[in-house]
């Protein structure tokens, strides 16, 4: 029995596949039924011109035997077989695609596209995948149409033979004779009835066929006639031949003959949740790219969600198989949060299966799934406002750094979904839903940033806008102020922050007023800065302040809540700092003490301002930076 060679670029392809290419071992069994499958369909399709297979496709089927003695693994399947060609050609040289070459003499010979025909896969590079658990691999195989049957044998990168042999019947048998245990690695597992229905249903479970097996299990013998009181329940293991796989992926059923509960149990089991989710969509195109989607909006925020532990994707499937368990690829970060699975013919199963890169088709498919996402969710948000909420509150801040994502690109595609609580609205409130509501006389839409919705409404910057019957945005993200930055207009209407100076169009005899007073208190604003120093950028006379005395704002791109965002997040503060405006009312009777003492006790005013510089720094939420002398001086005053 003469031993052949791998060809040298299949031997070092064998080496790479065993040691590098296929990080998680498991994925073996995956590939050989899939392989089985490929070989069902095929006879399948060789049935519907020749009436001499004598088969129909529910007499198909692949059988799993597992021999613990002899540490054996089988996969049979009553499929088309291989000739000793075959053998030759399909294993001999790795990445030699069987498949595909059906594919394309079935197509033409049919006179029509090689993609009608639906072949799941190519027994040539996934089938070596069975060495990382095997030291041997034995094909037992008897083509169609032929008496004679062909065993090709391999031990790995040392070479194969193929020599004749027997099968009672067309078909093929995979035998995998597993490798002994190491410190590394538990092979028996893989001899585990267990397992191996674990792997069947997690990777295998909508292939088209019933995949059987033997599984052993435990019964009571009955109770013998003459048994006496003192008999002891006997007990015994028998085997009984079960079907492992559903068959049918839920996706692929009628949306009429899936019931919610169905739709329930389906996300629970498949993606780990105790919760039935929010929303379930279905998605079925056909076209250039055609696919089955069946996508899951979680009723909860996952505990891992904000961490890198995190894995967003969804289940890609080619044609009932599983080849990627989290796809990143098919949703945009904004809608990481959806769960599902996607079912397309028109990805490639090959050696990209560990290693899928970017195509076109998933390009495509991720372009759609993202429009069909964005219109459950607005649905969801005019028909089941409470459903929306919910999710809002799980994810919402999730679709905020889509806004900001690349600088900004992306917000076009979430703007719709926003929302905030407002002055008017405790419970949220759109971009939209806040311009339908804006008075003639309202010129922007006015937000303001900070932890605390119930304080935000009580900060002097706000009085004068809700005295004008204008509502406000309140913002308490840490990501809101970039998300308003990136926004900047809303249907043609700017977005304004409550401490910008011209929040509120002035009249000229406003800035008549507004510049008299900056001019009378030019001493006691240079007073202040010349006491403060560095703390402040400058001290102005206010124009966003009515009845409250003081308040601290920030010159230039860096705002105060940005500030104290990039701190949290543990930045270098080098020169990042908000560069902040000591701002005073000009009519309120602080001001009026301050400058009265200016004018005639300095020591008094540099109390006064240091009392105002940290009253200022307590409303915007920013830390005093000396707690015991503020104490002090705040009791000098009391003497």
């Amino acid at each position: 029995m003469e031993k052949r060679q791998f060809r040298a670029e299949s031997q070092r392809m064998l080496e790479l596949m065993i040691n590098s290419i296929y990080t998680n071992k498991e994925i073996f069994l995956r590939e050989i039924l899939s392989n089985a499958s490929d070989a069902l369909d095929k006879l399948a399709y060789r049935s519907l011109t020749d009436d001499q297979v004598g088969l129909n496709r529910s007499d198909f089927k692949i059988h799993i035997t597992v021999d613990k003695d002899n540490r054996t693994l089988t996969v049979s399947d009553n499929g088309i077989g291989m000739t000793a060609e075959e053998l030759e050609n399909n294993l001999g040289v790795i990445a030699k695609s069987g498949s595909l070459q059906f594919k394309q003499d079935m197509a033409a010979k049919e006179g029509a596209d090689a993609g009608d025909v639906d072949i799941i896969g190519q027994f040539g590079v996934g089938f070596y995948s069975a060495f990382m658990v095997a030291e041997k691999v034995q094909v037992l195989t008897r083509p169609y149409g032929s008496d004679s049957a062909w065993l090709w044998e391999s031990s790995g990168t040392d070479g194969y033979t193929i020599t004749e042999a027997q099968r009672d019947s067309v078909g093929t048998d995979v035998i995998m004779t597993i490798k002994a245990d190491t410190e590394e690695e538990k092979y028996e597992d893989y001899l585990s009835e267990y397992k191996i229905t674990d792997l069947v249903k997690k990777y295998s479970d909508y292939i088209r066929y019933p995949i059987t097996m033997l599984k052993t299990h435990s019964r009571q013998k009955p109770k013998p006639e003459d048994a006496g009181e003192d008999y002891k329940p006997e007990w015994e293991d028998y085997q009984e031949l079960e079907t492992l796989n559903s068959m049918v992926p839920l996706w692929q059923k009628k949306k009429e003959d899936v019931t919610d509960e169905e739709l329930n149990n389906f996300y629970t089991s498949k993606f780990n949740d105790w919760e039935k989710p929010l929303a379930s969509l279905r998605v079925s195109t056909e076209g250039s790219v055609s696919y089955e989607a069946l996508l899951f909006i979680p009723g909860k925020t996952p505990y891992d969600f904000y961490t890198r532990e995190y894995k967003k994707g969804l289940q890609l499937y080619s044609s009932g198989v599983l080849i990627m368990d989290n796809c990143a690829d098919l949703l945009p970060e904004h809608f990481r949060f959806v769960k599902g699975v996607v079912d397309t013919p028109d990805v490639s199963l090959n050696i990209s299966r560990e290693m899928l890169q970017q195509t076109r088709q998933l390009k495509i498919i991720a372009k759609n799934l993202e429009k069909k996402i964005k219109a459950e969710l607005l649905r969801m948000q005019k028909d089941e406002r409470e459903k929306y909420e919910q999710f809002w509150k799980s994810f919402g801040l999730n679709v905020k750094y889509g806004a900001v994502a690349d600088y900004g690109m992306e917000k076009d595609k979430v703007l719709d979904l926003l929302m905030f609580t407002s002055s008017k609205e405790e419970k949220g409130t759109t971009l939209q839903e806040y311009k339908d509501r804006m008075p003639e006389s309202q010129k922007y839409i006015y937000y303001v940033t900070g932890e605390d919705a119930a304080q935000l409404g009580k900060l002097p910057q706000a009085e004068r806008i809700l005295d004008k019957g204008y509502e406000i945005l309140y913002l308490t993200d840490e990501v809101d102020e970039f998300v308003m930055q990136s926004i900047g207009t809303f249907a043609e209407c700017q977005l304004k922050s409550i401490n910008d100076e011209d929040a509120l169009p002035e009249t000229e005899e406003e800035k008549k007023a507004a510049e008299e007073k900056a001019e009378s208190g030019k001493a006691v604003l240079d007073f202040l800065k010349e006491t403060l120093g560095d703390k402040i950028k400058e001290a102005r006379i206010s124009k966003i302040l009515k009845s409250h005395a003081v308040c601290m704002t920030a010159d230039g791109p860096m705002s105060i809540e940005m500030e104290k965002y990039l701190k949290k997040q543990g930045a270098d503060m080098a020169g990042m700092k908000a560069e902040r405006v000591l701002e005073l009312n000009a009519d309120s009777e602080a001001y009026a003490a301050l400058k009265n003492a200016v004018e005639n006790d300095s020591e008094k005013a540099k109390v006064y301002a240091e009392v105002l510089y940290n009253q200022a720094l307590l409303i915007a939420g920013l830390p005093i930076e000396d707690p015991a002398a503020y104490t002090d001086l705040v009791c000098s005053l009391l003497k």
